[in-house]
């Protein structure tokens, strides 16, 4: 408390007059001595001050600053790093191959959450890069020099995981780890929520026998996707239609799962397709087979993305509210790195999906074809 009332008064008495900026002399790089020194302060203020840490009066943090600026400080990475360890960088990783992320999507579920990542992340002074969901992206992982990193909805005993686990980074995921017993701390996108609310609408617009396209691959969103459906169908009195298509296939596997599933429920007016590579390959099998969106079967998808919104006709989805979704993730994965708070929070809720109708599902219905 002395101390901080003594920098509001250092800080007072020298607002009108900041030091000159040192020579350029590249054998004496202004350091924290220097600015601590000409702002009359500790070297533990000046250092608190220019990180944004502990207790330091607004004034004197602002004055620290000022003069850091006016002599040319600039912190010494190298000795920065080896003092506190850290490396002021995260990274954001999707562990969906690029066949569903990339392509006609444009990395787009990854994208919208990374503008709004780098943002936050810029804000707390740390650099955000960007790990996109390809092979030849994986062995930056045993490289990177991060403090953490946000993990885009994992699959069971995700690699990525293990990997960034074994060297001690901080990890968060946007969607919980789909095994039982997991740890990783997360937000909860409500996945039975949205899949009710995909299926209720569908119900709503006519409806009445719906086949599901999920992922093989064991992620939350499909098995929670499934629990919702399964549920939906036991309230119906109707017997599941589910076909699973490798993540790997994209467009393609959506095409071949839409078939099967027709083949094996012909009676099919509607579909729930919450992968939206799969979604466009289930519009083109529709297609194929002479039936119309949304007279003959009507589509919902789950990612309102490039794809959803540039099919014909655009598909059906929800907004998932990933702005907040990724600000909430860089909030979690900060305490974390941090160690803030009394007790650390294991889930954080995302805010729940909200419905985009379009034609895919809102056309007539089909005895008014």
């Amino acid at each position: 408390m002395a101390e901080n009332l003594q920098c509001a008064y250092n800080s007072a008495a020298l607002l009108t007059e900041l030091p000159q900026p040192m020579p350029n002399n590249d054998n004496h790089r202004p350091t924290i001595a220097d600015v601590a020194d000409a702002a009359g302060v500790s070297r533990t203020t000046v250092s608190h001050a220019l990180n944004d840490r502990g207790q330091v009066d607004p004034v004197t943090r602002a004055r620290v600053k000022e003069v850091a600026a006016s002599l040319g400080y600039t912190p010494n990475l190298r000795a920065q790093r080896l003092r506190t360890g850290r490396a002021n960088a995260i990274a954001l990783l999707s562990s969906m191959p690029f066949a569903v992320a990339g392509g006609s999507s444009r990395l787009g579920f990854l994208m919208e959450i990374a503008a709004t990542a780098t943002e936050a992340a810029l804000r707390r002074g740390v650099a955000l890069v960007l790990v996109p969901p390809m092979d030849e992206a994986k062995a930056l992982l045993d490289t990177l020099d991060i403090d953490g990193a946000v993990i885009i909805e994992p699959v069971a005993n995700d690699p990525h995981i293990a990997r960034l686990r074994k060297r001690g980074v901080k990890l968060v995921s946007i969607g919980r780890q789909p095994e039982a017993g997991f740890t990783l701390p997360y937000i909860d996108m409500h996945g039975e929520v949205a899949g009710a609310l995909l299926l209720d609408h569908l119900h709503e617009q006519g409806a009445r026998r719906i086949g599901l396209v999920i992922g093989i691959q064991s992620r939350h969103s499909y098995l929670d996707m499934e629990q919702a459906y399964r549920a939906y169908c036991s309230t119906q009195g109707l017997t599941p239609a589910i076909v699973r298509a490798d993540e790997a296939g994209g467009e393609a596997a959506g095409v071949a799962a839409c078939v099967q599933l027709l083949d094996e429920h012909p009676d099919l007016d509607g579909l729930c397709v919450p992968v939206d590579a799969f979604a466009i390959g289930a519009v083109q099998a529709l297609s194929e087979k002479g039936l119309k969106v949304p007279q003959d079967v009507k589509v919902v998808t789950r990612y309102d993305g490039f794809r959803a919104r540039e099919c014909k006709p655009p598909l059906t989805a929800l907004n998932m509210h990933l702005e907040e979704v990724a600000a909430l993730a860089i909030e979690l994965l900060f305490e974390q790195i941090n160690g803030s708070g009394a007790v650390q929070r294991q889930r954080i809720d995302a805010p729940v999906a909200t419905l985009l109708v379009r034609e895919s599902s809102a056309g007539l219905h089909k005895k008014n074809a």
